[in-house]
């Protein structure tokens, strides 16, 4: 792909008969691309009178050899605007809209308005989208903006005349913007090679804060240690992978970095987790040795330790190693980054080879392996920080998710050091009163926790302790609306609901602040954010849905399983071809969860399929349901998880909702009655109201705050 030209991707999608092609954006420079690749073909610009665009498109609209149509939305009906292009698509002629400006945040789509959006659906013509992508606006900061082609242009599938709708352009755009995006070939690359070439563009400028000890450590002397580090863990295994049991902090930081540079794979070991689950994944990895610390093997004794012989101790290790952390971080600084990737074997593995495993939590079983592909990883740091456009001189983001948390792993390791952030750690995202002390100590831009953990911050901080804080991205589980509105009140900073999984690598979605622009008032500005949903998707993802009972596609707006496709999706589960093929097909990754989209492009999360019950024939939500039980009983969403709703097998209707509460009571039996009717009083069916309610002492969650599925079901069926 050459430095500086258009690319065209697909262009045989673009159909033989007339259409209305519009673009998801549309600069001058694309404008005259596209008047020249099809020069051929008969071209009518579409614009809108109102519309805001560039000088240089409205100066070359007004000649006299380029014609062009406007229309108002205002004055005139989409279907009589329709019938009077039509005569531009005889012969094969091309309307082609001209989307004017928007406020929008880098990699976006779609810088069409819904309103305007709706009015060329309604036109009811043959449209085909079509995915304009700049890639200097969704790119590593290590990529040199010189390199990158201006602009890549795919068509989307055409949408029949009489058949557009905002959820089927949608589809289409981000289909094709997904392929666009796909195309692109940093994602070719290997992790090692741009962690390396991250840790010496921003080595002098950019380090990791230490918060357990109050050290720092630049990204050089972080390189250096790293590579030295590195050189004893080739000594130390044959084995393609090696294990990390440690929490966020200088030396996790490290052993992931040496893991990476001896040419393996780093795999970080869940130490909350069950003695099965932990055995379980060292057998499915393969592993025979482990990095940790002293300290850390004597705070989390119960973890079941492997033997001694098979630990390597990080401290013990680089006191040994000192001459030649030196002698790498003088090296590094010096040498060329080609260079330096070629003496240390850089590079061999790369793209679609594996480059680190994690497992899931195991909340609804066995822990199953999903190995992530450099292409996987460099792909979602790409795609989550070119929406955010941190400022690197300004922006540090605070490290307290666990590393074998795949959030904690792509966004506080791999992230920071690629795009030259400063990194704040910590090892545990519970202990609120010092993650504060941190956040106002080194001036925290970024903040990513959960919604369990954002309730630590309400009970114990004060304002202005946060006051740097400029994002709050919470994920793992749904952000209530009174729990997002009371941080709000009391911290000034509205958190912002995101989505992501493990198999995704794992970020797909974020709500964002509104896009600070230089633009007068008149530009209009696209909504970034809505509560209740888990924001737009990042770029380079596709998307699609199927209906939850018959598993036949439907459209965006209607409820279903979410699809996705792209290039931060994994290949497969570690091993087990059977789970692979349940939830791979063509490329498309199911994910499990059901929702939908709106018609501003916001992803509505309904829930789990596997908090789901089948209920006779319906599909009954239990997110739904405990957030209506939270509501009439007047519980504080701000405070711990109280209740969980649990499916549990029922001879008549296939499933029945049963009711976990830790509400201390003497009379469930008569408290499932008055639930019930509190509920239908809502509109709730009575199908969806809880059968019977069972007491627990509290409601069982995993580490990341996750309701623990697994457990909840074990006692709900009495086991």
């Amino acid at each position: 792909m050459s430095a500086g030209s258009t690319q065209f991707i697909g262009l045989e999608r673009l159909p033989a008969e007339g259409s209305l092609v519009v673009p998801g954006r549309l600069g001058y420079r694309e404008l005259l691309t596209l008047e020249k690749r099809f020069a051929g073909r008969p071209i009518t610009w579409l614009v809108e009178e109102n519309a805001l665009v560039e000088p240089q498109t409205r100066d070359h609209l007004s000649r006299a050899n380029v014609l062009a149509a406007a229309f108002s939305e205002d004055d005139a009906s989409p279907p009589e605007v329709g019938t009077a292009l039509l005569s531009k698509l005889q012969n094969g002629g091309l309307l082609i809209f001209i989307p004017g400006d928007a406020i929008a945040r880098p990699g976006t789509a779609c810088h069409i308005s819904t309103k305007q959006l709706r009015f060329l659906c309604d036109l009811g013509l043959p449209m085909t989208p079509l995915a304009v992508h700049i890639p200097s606006e969704c790119a590593l900061s290590i990529d040199p903006p010189s390199k990158l082609p201006s602009a890549i242009i795919a068509p989307g599938h055409p949408i029949p005349a009489g058949q557009a709708t905002i959820a089927r352009y949608r589809e289409s755009l981000l289909e094709a913007a997904e392929r666009a995006f796909s195309s692109r070939d940093f994602l070719n690359g290997s992790l090692a090679e741009a962690l390396l070439a991250g840790l010496k563009k921003w080595g002098g400028s950019s380090a990791l804060h230490d918060g357990s000890d109050d050290s720092t450590l630049s990204y050089d002397k972080l390189m250096g240690a790293a590579i030295a580090l590195s050189k004893e863990i080739k000594l130390a295994t044959n084995k393609p992978r090696v294990g990390i049991i440690l929490p966020p902090g200088k030396a996790g930081m490290l052993a992931n970095l040496a893991v990476l540079f001896a040419g393996k794979v780093p795999v970080n070991l869940n130490f909350t987790a069950s003695r099965d689950a932990v055995e379980s994944a060292i057998r499915q990895a393969d592993l025979d040795r482990f990095i940790t610390a002293d300290p850390f093997v004597r705070k989390v004794a119960s973890f079941p330790w492997p033997p001694t012989r098979d630990l390597l101790f990080i401290e013990r290790i680089l006191p040994g190693i000192k001459n030649q952390i030196i002698k790498w971080a003088i090296l590094g600084k010096i040498l060329p980054l080609g260079l330096l990737s070629k003496m240390l074997g850089l590079g061999s593995r790369r793209g679609d080879d594996e480059a680190i495993l994690l497992f899931t939590s195991g909340s609804s079983g066995e822990p199953k392996g999903v190995p992530l592909s450099h292409r996987n990883i460099l792909a979602n740091v790409c795609q989550f920080g070119a929406p955010l456009a941190l400022p690197n001189k300004h922006a540090s983001i605070l490290g307290c998710l666990p590393l074998f948390h795949s959030f904690g792993c792509t966004v506080t390791l791999w992230f920071p050091i690629i795009e030259g952030i400063d990194l704040v750690t910590y090892p545990s995202p519970m202990e609120t009163k010092r993650l504060a002390e941190l956040i106002a100590q080194h001036q925290v831009y970024l903040l990513l926790s959960t919604p369990t953990f954002l309730r630590g911050y309400m009970r114990r901080i004060e304002p202005e302790q946060l006051a740097s804080l400029r994002l709050v991205v919470t994920g793992a589980e749904k952000l209530p609306a009174s729990l997002a509105e009371a941080f709000e009140q009391k911290f000034g900073i509205l958190p912002l609901e995101g989505y992501g999984l493990t198999e995704t690598s794992p970020a797909t979605n974020v709500n964002l602040p509104s896009t600070p622009s230089a633009h007068d008032d008149d530009t209009p500005r696209l909504l970034q954010h809505r509560h209740g949903t888990v924001g737009h998707f990042l770029p380079g993802i596709a998307v699609r849905i199927t209906n939850a009972t018959t598993e036949k596609p439907t459209t965006l707006d209607k409820s279903g399983v979410i699809w996705m496709k792209g290039s931060n999706i994994f290949l497969g589960y570690l091993d087990r071809p059977d789970l692979t093929k349940g939830v791979i097909e063509d490329g498309w990754f199911r994910s499990g969860d059901v929702g939908r989209m709106d018609d501003d492009g916001f992803l509505i999360i309904e829930g789990r399929i596997s908090r789901f019950s089948k209920i006779a024939g319906e599909m009954v939500p239990h997110e739904t349901v405990e957030a209506t039980i939270t509501k009439v009983l007047g519980l504080d969403s701000e405070a711990e998880r109280k209740i969980a709703v649990v499916g549990v097998p029922d001879d008549k209707k296939g499933e029945a909702i049963v009711l976990l509460s830790s509400i201390a009571s003497d009379t469930l039996q008569q408290e499932t009655v008055d639930l019930r009717y509190k509920l239908m009083d809502t509109g709730m069916p009575s199908l969806w109201c809880p059968r019977e309610i069972i007491s627990v002492e509290e409601i069982p969650v995993l580490a990341s705050g996750k309701l623990d599925i697994k457990a909840c079901e074990r006692i709900a069926r009495g086991q």
